[in-house]
């Protein structure tokens, strides 16, 4: 009995693989829009652009371009909406408990907070900080900009070490736990640049605010 549901799991997980890699751009241009929405994808575009690339049918590039265009069109629809429609109703939907921490990590990191929870390949709650963004009426463009950057930065970097490494590096996104020193190592190091960021934008604003 156990055998066999075990050999159904692995079947179907087997099966959404294969769906994955057969969905191709236009799918992963999907996933992307998909993964900036509250819909919680838990990393797929990451999986699914290393797959991709791992195989080698289309450049590296393609596949990373069209999950930045993709994501970024999401993370737009996210902000649009959680701007016209405010912190009441956000609080409402989503409930006070849930989005009230990360408005508040928004409301004190601002630009860092995006940049962590858009560039490093972790589950963040992303689209908790797009909708945060857009409540708190946060520059459009800046956020576009710096989305853009923070997606463009990961989505190339995955498929060019899928391009390299192939099967190992998609191993790795799908088993991060076994590989947490690296993990580890990208996580400080995305952190201290969106500190760094975060901590230039504070030293122009002070600068720039008259004594």
């Amino acid at each position: 009995m156990l055998a066999h549901y075990l050999q159904r799991a692995t079947r179907s997980r087997k099966g959404f693989t294969a769906a994955l890699q057969h969905a191709g751009a236009a799918g992963l241009f999907a996933f992307a829009i998909l993964d900036s929405s509250p819909i919680p994808t838990f990393g797929g575009p990451d999986i699914l652009i290393a797959i991709l690339a791992a195989r080698h049918r289309n450049p590296w590039y393609e596949y990373a371009i069209v999950a930045t265009i993709g994501s970024l069109i999401g993370a737009y629809l996210t902000y649009h909406l959680a701007h016209r429609a405010g912190n009441a109703y956000l609080q409402n939907k989503f409930g006070k408990k849930r989005f009230r921490a990360p408005m508040k990590v928004f409301e004190k990191w601002g630009t860092g907070a995006l940049v962590v929870s858009t560039a490093i390949p972790f589950p963040f709650p992303t689209s908790a900080f797009f909708a945060a963004a857009g409540a708190s009426g946060y520059p459009r463009n800046k956020y576009l900009l710096v989305v853009f950057l923070s997606r463009a930065v990961r989505y190339t970097s995955i498929a060019i070490i899928a391009d390299l490494y192939g099967r190992h590096f998609v191993r790795m996104l799908r088993h991060p736990t076994q590989y947490w020193p690296w993990v580890l190592l990208l996580v400080c190091i995305i952190a201290a640049i969106a500190l760094g960021v975060n901590w230039v934008q504070r030293q122009t604003q002070s600068e720039r605010t008259p004594g």
